[in-house]
């Protein structure tokens, strides 16, 4: 159903990148499924943050890999589901790319559109609760992706 998943938040290195790399290990069994992400004002090139980072490797998943990348329409118009974390993303998604309506949410859609607040520049426990908040959402999308 959905092959081409991207995930966006602003700067690229803190939620969508924790969102990105969780999803795939859940979708690890479905090798089909690509799973990238994006910022709106991303840090180009830059990894994901150090917190970020240690909070995956606490649950297996290595990110290390990862550099920020700035969204384009192009990516957006390629991307079969789009997840936002707040619905500020999803105002510039449609500015950039209006046609994307439709195939662009917030990835707490499930929790009644609850938003991911941003952990950049906090202490760990605004990470682990951005981290609990997108683990519990990606979970409520697993059965639609799953197929």
């Amino acid at each position: 159903m959905f092959n081409n998943i991207l995930i966006v938040c602003v700067g690229n290195i803190c939620r969508s990148p924790m969102a990105e790399y969780l999803l795939r290990a859940k979708l690890a069994h479905r090798p089909a499924k690509s799973v990238s992400s994006a910022g709106i004002g991303a840090l180009v090139g830059k990894p994901a943050d150090e917190t970020a980072l240690a909070i995956l490797k606490g649950q297996g998943i290595d990110a290390t890999g990862h550099r920020a990348r700035q969204v384009t329409a192009e990516m957006l118009t390629q991307s079969e589901l789009i997840l936002a974390m707040e619905e500020g993303h999803l105002n510039k998604l449609h500015e950039l790319a209006p046609q994307i309506r439709g195939r662009a949410f917030l990835l707490g859609k499930w929790q009644d559109d609850q938003p991911v607040p941003d952990p950049y520049r906090q202490q760990r426990p605004a990470f682990e609760h951005a981290y609990k908040l997108i683990d519990n959402a990606t979970n409520s999308w697993l059965k639609y992706l799953d197929k």
